[in-house]
């Protein structure tokens, strides 16, 4: 999953994470335990969607550890599609505890992510409960954004893009700061020259497969945030 490889992020195992010093717990700061985060996702994904096979779990870390980000996917019989689930967390207290559902291509591993990022704002004492019921509330809402998302790119791939108004669209993604000025280059050649064959079609989902491209290489604490503006932006452009 490219989310996690740029900008300062790099794959990490399991392993890795448990190797990396927890902070002191402090009065006012419970640390949680970047692995701690992983196992209680992916077992609670597992076990509130029994219909969805969990298939890859992927994570990354900044250089010194403190920060992870991660996506693990899920997949039903949705040939395009999987359901997947984003989630950051830090130890020098720059990152809440980040938590969003949406969807990655299989076929480019671009990301789709959808509505909120839910954020567990304090570290306190009750941290691990608090954090379990922001899992379990995300956890049931993602079949709901999966299927959303699903509808999302039929209507998207129905919708024909000239050069122009792909041109157009990525003028005001990049003037309401969703790209920035090195992304345009790489929303622009993957629009003209798709590195994958499914986004030859002139539409606005091969238009929006070069934004969410070019979107890899934005900085980790900000790429959610990222998926999301492009993904309301696009759609909030349908339903004018």
């Amino acid at each position: 999953m490219s989310l996690l490889l740029h900008k300062g992020a790099e794959l990490a195992t399991m392993e890795q994470l448990a190797a990396i010093p927890l902070p002191k717990e402090t009065r006012t700061y419970k640390p949680v335990a970047h692995m701690d985060l992983v196992n209680l996702l992916s077992s609670m994904a597992v076990n509130l969607l029994p219909e969805f096979e969990l298939v890859n779990t992927q994570l990354g870390v900044t250089k010194d550890g403190q920060k992870l980000f991660g996506v693990i996917t899920l997949k039903n019989d949705h040939t395009e599609l999987g359901l997947s689930i984003g989630f950051r967390n830090s130890y020098d207290k720059t990152l809440s505890v980040g938590i969003v559902t949406g969807s990655s291509v299989f076929v480019c591993d671009n990301l789709m992510l959808t509505g909120d990022l839910t954020v567990l704002r304090k570290h306190t004492s009750n941290v691990i409960n608090d954090i379990d019921a922001l899992a379990l509330s995300t956890i049931y809402k993602s079949r709901a954004a999966f299927a959303q998302i699903q509808e999302d790119v039929e209507i998207m791939k129905d919708i024909p893009m000239s050069d122009d108004e792909a041109y157009r669209t990525l003028g005001l993604i990049y003037g309401r700061g969703i790209i920035t000025p090195r992304q345009i280059p790489v929303v622009k050649n993957e629009w003209l020259k798709p590195s994958h064959d499914d986004f030859q079609d002139r539409s606005l989902w091969s238009f929006y497969n070069a934004c969410t491209e070019a979107l890899k290489s934005s900085p980790p604490q900000s790429i959610m945030e990222r998926h999301l503006k492009v993904h309301s932006q696009i759609m909030d452009m349908v339903s004018a």
